[in-house]
């Protein structure tokens, strides 16, 4: 009877981590897929595409602290770096590295950059903390730099 209890447990464990290893590898593939769709959304003046990949009650980390939500980190952003309604330059994504904090939560880093537009690159590096929900993967927390 031990060693059915054993075999079973060992099985449950083998299995958990092939379930974990999907998941890492859905997560990554989610939230790659949604930096890409978002910076093909700024690019086309879609500022409200652009942070769609956002949670409603997403923090955005700014000069002044914290700005809390969607709607506000667009506003933010567009104020900054658009002009007459489209971006003064394009944006792109690299670097990215995702890792999982467990069940339903990732962290995504890498290198943004806007480019073109006659002005000088701007790039930085960013962290963002992701959770998986109804909606699939959103941002709850994006510190910029």
């Amino acid at each position: 009877m031990m060693r059915l209890f054993t075999l079973c447990l060992l099985l449950s464990a083998l299995a958990t981590q092939d379930i974990r290893a999907q998941t890492m590898e859905a997560a990554e593939a989610a939230i790659t897929a949604a930096f890409g769709a978002s910076a093909t959304a700024w690019n086309n003046a879609d500022i409200n595409g652009h942070v769609e990949m956002y949670a409603d009650s997403a923090a955005f980390m700014t000069g002044n602290g914290p700005a809390i939500g969607r709607e506000r980190t667009a506003e933010i952003l567009e104020r900054a770096y658009f002009q007459d309604g489209a971006p003064a330059q394009q944006l792109s994504f690299s670097s990215l590295n995702v890792t999982m904090l467990g069940v339903g939560h990732a962290m995504a880093t890498g290198r943004y950059l806007l480019s073109g537009g006659g002005l000088d690159d701007k790039t930085g590096w960013f962290t963002t903390i992701w959770e998986a929900n109804e909606n699939g993967w959103r941002i709850i927390h994006d510190h910029s730099s």
